[in-house]
């Protein structure tokens, strides 16, 4: 169980439900956080999260044969992530990945961290590595910007939305017009013991605000766009997650076969939902395309200038320009998408056209 950050007893904290629970969902202004979060004079608390560590020389080859990125000439300081995979190739888990020389760092969601501490000590056999969950020790704080006072401490870059090396982009959009550009992302690792003196009396936002960014910027997240069967190229997460050059991990198989020869059966999709109602359905959602169910709302927010947005797995087949109806319960929203994964992602093999460019 999350232990509820010290910063709940902030002025006007409202304590977040699900999977950001523990922090603060708001403190009062969930728009004007947003609006300085996106500034970058604002913070958010992320000390909910998950901290795993593996440290010992065998750490980054060892991580490197389990995972879906190449890991073996992974710099100090320099920041990327990786997935683990079950043998059919679905998300087991999502992990952004931080080495300081020594300690190879994994910040993960809550529900994460024990699960994946576990699953790596099994794993260790006769290699020189240590696994812990460290999660109790450290507290994450997220910002749009560098914080020059914070220097002195580790922290992750979000790699997203940049194709990296051995990666491959599932996207409709440019690169250079991709609107995770407009949402440069950092996560600072801070003691949990020096939390509240390391923020000090900076701005905060709540998660409600990091989370409105998140889905702008079409940023997948484990937990809420993944299920027991989703597969990395549904969320365009070959991009900053997969080598498609590197040896074999488990799951590599699955990976390879889909996107040299195959179509991933669902796709994500941002969805702009009418703001007339003044209200927003739940994820969870079923996302119809006339009376067809057609995939689900994954995560949804009040966006400070677009309003109402969410992002949605639908399936593959769904036209493009289709306009989709969002349905919770009773309550019917009308919702236009716009493309993220393409629909004929896949079968790069042969390919000489379609909606998807060819590698950067």
């Amino acid at each position: 169980m999350t232990t509820p950050s010290p910063l709940l007893s902030r002025p006007g904290a409202v304590e977040a439900a699900g999977a950001d629970a523990g922090v603060a969902a708001h403190y009062g202004a969930p728009l004007r956080e947003q609006r300085a979060l996106a500034a970058g004079t604002a913070v958010v608390d992320l000390s909910h999260r998950g901290v795993v560590t593996v440290s010992g020389p065998d750490r980054l080859s060892w991580l490197n044969t389990l995972s879906s990125q190449q890991l073996t000439d992974l710099a100090p300081g320099r920041s990327t992530e990786l997935l683990l995979l079950s043998v059919q190739g679905r998300i087991e888990f999502d992990a952004r990945v931080l080495d300081d020389g020594a300690t190879t760092w994994l910040l993960v969601e809550a529900a994460e961290a024990a699960p994946l501490a576990d699953w790596l000590n099994r794993m260790k056999f006769m290699l020189r590595v240590e696994i812990a969950d460290v999660s109790a020790e450290w507290g994450v704080v997220g910002s749009t910007r560098p914080v020059p006072e914070w220097s002195g401490l580790l922290v992750w870059e979000d790699p997203w939305p940049h194709v990296g090396p051995g990666g491959y982009s599932y996207a409709v959009a440019a690169e250079d017009v991709h609107p995770g550009l407009e949402r440069p992302w950092y996560e600072y690792l801070v003691p949990a013991a020096e939390l509240e003196a390391t923020i000090g009396d900076r701005p905060l936002a709540g998660s409600l605000a990091a989370e409105a960014l998140r889905i702008a910027a079409w940023r997948p997240r484990w937990g809420a766009e993944t299920d027991d069967k989703t597969i990395p190229h549904e969320l365009d997460l070959l991009r900053t997650a997969v080598h498609l050059a590197k040896g074999c991990y488990k799951g590599q198989e699955t990976i390879a076969r889909v996107h040299n020869l195959g179509h991933p059966p669902r796709r994500l999709v941002f969805l702009q939902l009418d703001g007339s109602q003044h209200t927003l359905p739940a994820a969870g959602s079923a996302v119809k395309a006339g009376e067809r169910n057609v995939g689900t709302v994954t995560s949804v927010a009040q966006h400070y200038e677009m309003g109402p947005v969410a992002l949605a797995v639908i399936k593959r087949s769904v036209a493009p320009d289709e306009v989709l109806t969002v349905l919770d319960g009773d309550e019917p929203y009308t919702a236009a998408q716009e493309l993220i994964v393409a629909p004929d992602a896949g079968q790069v093999v042969g390919r000489q056209t379609g909606f998807l460019r060819g590698p950067r």
